[in-house]
């Protein structure tokens, strides 16, 4: 096998995203493929092995490309497109939002995608700020728009109407938004409001409480189970045991945000519990480092896990 260098010519920006901080991103490529990365100066040069070389210069020119888009290239953006050069996939299969091409911003998300993509039934936890909602709303909507899927379900537990919605005014769908605001924000945002409009009427969009699911097979769809910390034991193996064939599910929420009355009676962390290692299922854990909305987001979430550490230690 040939080991002559390979030099790789790049802009200038490309250059810095595949070399990253400290060299960072271009140590993290030397690990992956056993390669030799230096960047003498209008590119990148590869040395070693025939095949090694190949699958880092996919890697490569993969961070360029979204370098020379102008997008912002992190650590995760560079394992992904580690990941993606060694399985020979282009990528995640993500659409694009009204803010271009939706990619992982931390190594979290990262690992969240490989799940969404590998199992069949993902629990993504973590606070709030993760990504974990718009990522799961992301995938399936790319699944659907390739036509992998006939429909993508929304489901959310309202616990503040008790799921007794008969007492709000309008039809069904007219009930439901409120519970399902974010849901429709992140859809509007991939999407577009006419498609997601469109879709929604002719029924490849469905959003409803968990109540409504009951008695329901699922079959060749994506179903999204949000806020799930604040669905019982009872309504989560209902919900789990809705999947049919040729569906997939994932199911968010934050564990330490139950606003139930009794907390103990979360089913999202008692499924997890149980359903950990099961063949198909995978499960994604997020930290408060993984926050990606407005660094006060963060700095909120901390201070109240510094008040629940503090009130642990008094009791």
């Amino acid at each position: 096998m040939s080991r002559a260098p390979e030099f790789i010519s790049l802009s200038d920006a490309a250059v810095r995203a595949v070399s990253g901080a400290g060299s960072r991103h271009a140590a993290l490529i030397e690990d992956a493929f056993g390669v030799l990365v230096e960047t003498p100066g209008g590119g990148v040069s590869l040395s070693g092995e025939t095949r090694a070389r190949a699958a880092a210069k996919r890697a490569v020119q993969a961070i360029a490309e979204r370098a020379d888009k102008g997008l912002e290239i992190g650590e995760a953006d560079v394992r992904v497109a580690i990941g993606n050069a060694r399985t020979g996939q282009q990528g995640p299969g993500l659409p694009s939002g009204r803010r271009g091409q939706v990619a992982p911003k931390t190594a979290a998300q990262a690992r969240y995608l490989e799940c969404l993509n590998r199992c069949e039934l993902v629990f993504g936890l973590g606070p709030a700020g993760t990504g974990k909602t718009f990522l799961a709303v992301a995938h399936g909507a790319g699944l659907l728009m390739r036509g992998e899927v006939d429909r993508l379900i929304v489901s959310r537990p309202a616990v503040e109407a008790g799921e007794r919605l008969g007492f709000l005014p309008g039809d069904l769908a007219e009930k439901v938004d409120p519970y399902m605001a974010p849901v429709w924000e992140a859809l509007t945002d991939i999407m577009g409001v006419e498609q997601f409009r469109r879709r929604r009427e002719k029924g490849e969009i469905e959003l409803a409480p968990i109540a409504f699911m009951r008695g329901r097979t699922l079959s060749h769809a994506y179903i999204i189970v949000d806020e799930a910390q604040n669905a019982t034991r009872l309504q989560m193996k209902m919900v789990l045991t809705r999947i049919g064939e040729g569906a997939r599910m994932v199911v968010t929420g934050d564990p330490t945000q139950i606003d139930l009355v009794n907390s103990a009676d979360s089913g999202l962390a008692h499924a997890v519990g149980l359903l950990d290692g099961v063949k198909g299922v995978g499960v994604a854990r997020f930290a408060t480092e993984d926050v990606v909305r407005h660094p006060m987001v963060e700095r909120i979430v901390r201070a109240y896990e510094a008040d629940a550490a503090k009130q642990r230690r008094k009791d």
